[in-house]
């Protein structure tokens, strides 16, 4: 029979179905069976927590179009896993032995892209990099283990997709999803072939995830109301027993794609004001940390699920008025970020391209503060006294050539009928490795000129194509 359906208006991808139960039986305690459904993993507290987390991180205080949330995205990444099941699933079975039905496959992608994002702190990778650093964890791990533990007994219990029904013999594992959505690593060579491919669609160069953020991004910031064409990517992709594989009639789908995302990043995600937010950002969160969560988000789930960017702008809100003098302190400090007005800004913009050979981590980029030692030591003895700091924002333009994350996407050469290393074709080696902008923040432009004079001596150039204070 065919699966009860409710649809989601989506600005990017039109509706957005999902299997739900029919009006009767809408809430789980008037259902006669236990049978799960998408709609009840949507509607669950841990996913309507991801309404309360900007998709942009910063980039919503610079972009004020731009207010979508994590929760949007994911649907969208949903929406995406079955299209990639749809179109995918022949060419999986015919590479891959053991390959599990067209429907169990889809309700795990589809799984998988709601749920990747659900480990997620306020401010999304900046909590990563600022505070679940601490614990060794990632938001992948913390949304695996929330996926595993929380979620793990509903998500056995789903039997439908929007359009098919599981076999009675079949159950959607929990652990399978949870693995689907962190990085690669060693021990992944025990699982089976097809849920190894499978995960170039979470984890390659272009994914569920990637492919609806980059779009969603585009759209929502006023970048480009279609920043490239997934249709044709799909359209050229299948899998072969090399894996992910993409014809070379795809081949400028795919580098249109890589270029528009590493144009958000430039023109986005590395604007110039929302790197200075995040430098203000910083030194807030190095002093408030202690005070805006108690510990390890494994050790207290049930404080984390409330724990969201609305949750902490409202906490930091209204420490200015607190009785304690460290809060209020804080609380001011707080309170210049939250009326936007920002300490920090650019005084001098240099960018670096990286070829895969290029010596990147041996370069002066590679450690800022003796990049920050450098800088100080060249500057004229007027402006030594100036406080100044340096970002170095990086971007992978063509992603995964190493790393363990790399040997996941291919390339299928039509003329000579063969599966060939995807760095084979001219047109994706003509892209640059990776993208590098220097800034230098200060509190005025008062030495702006100064700054950009030993940044240039530094690298040993007489000016650059950049602009300063723009």
């Amino acid at each position: 029979m065919q699966p009860a359906t409710n649809i989601s208006s989506d600005p990017i991808h039109g509706y957005i179905p999902f299997s739900s139960p029919d009006s009767e039986n809408s809430q789980p305690e008037n259902r006669v069976s236990e049978e799960i459904y998408e709609r009840d993993i949507i509607d669950c507290p841990w996913m309507q927590r991801l309404r309360n987390i900007h998709q942009l991180q910063t980039a919503w205080w610079v972009f004020p179009a731009a207010e979508h949330t994590r929760f949007q995205h994911v649907l969208g990444a949903m929406h995406l896993g079955s299209r990639a099941a749809d179109l995918l699933y022949d060419s999986l079975a015919e590479s891959c032995d053991g390959v599990p039905s067209k429907t169990y496959v889809s309700l795990l992608l589809r799984m998988a892209g709601l749920l990747h994002d659900i480990g997620h702190g306020p401010f999304g990778h900046f909590f990563d990099e600022h505070f679940l650093q601490d614990y060794g964890l990632t938001h992948e791990i913390v949304g695996a283990h929330i996926i595993e533990h929380e979620l793990g007994e509903k998500l056995s219990k789903i039997k439908n997709t929007p359009t098919s029904v599981l076999s009675r013999n079949e159950k959607l594992v929990a652990a399978d999803v949870a693995w689907l959505i962190q990085r690669p690593r060693e021990s992944d060579a025990e699982k089976p072939q097809w849920l190894v491919f499978l995960r170039s669609l979470l984890s390659g160069i272009y994914t569920i995830d990637n492919m609806d953020f980059v779009l969603r991004d585009a759209y929502m910031s006023g970048f480009s109301p279609r920043s490239f064409d997934i249709e044709r990517l799909l359209h050229y992709s299948r899998f072969t027993e090399s894996g992910l594989t993409i014809s070379d009639k795809g081949i400028d789908a795919l580098v249109r794609f890589l270029s528009a995302k590493a144009d958000l990043f430039r023109s986005i995600y590395f604007h110039r004001t929302v790197r200075g937010i995040d430098l203000m950002l910083v030194e807030l969160f190095r002093e408030s940390k202690s005070f805006l969560f108690p510990g390890n988000p494994l050790e207290h789930l049930d404080d984390y699920l409330g724990f969201t960017e609305s949750s902490l702008l409202v906490d930091v809100g209204r420490w200015k008025k607190s009785n304690d003098p460290k809060l209020r302190s804080l609380g001011g400090r707080w309170a210049l970020l939250l009326e936007r007005k920002l300490h920090w800004q650019m005084v001098c913009q240099r960018s670096f391209v990286f070829e895969i050979n290029d010596p990147e981590q041996t370069s002066i980029l590679s450690d800022k503060e003796f990049f920050k030692k450098k800088i100080a030591e060249r500057l004229p003895a007027e402006s030594r006294n100036e406080e100044f700091r340096i970002d170095v924002a990086r971007h992978i333009h063509r992603p995964h050539t190493a790393g363990p994350t790399a040997g996941q996407n291919f390339l299928y050469d039509s003329a000579r009928d063969q599966v060939r290393p995807l760095t084979t074709n001219a047109l994706y080696k003509r892209l640059p490795f990776s993208h590098h902008i220097v800034r230098i923040y200060a509190k005025s432009n008062q030495y702006a000129g100064n700054f950009a004079a030993a940044i240039d001596g530094l690298f040993g150039v007489s000016g650059s194509d950049d602009l300063t204070n723009m």
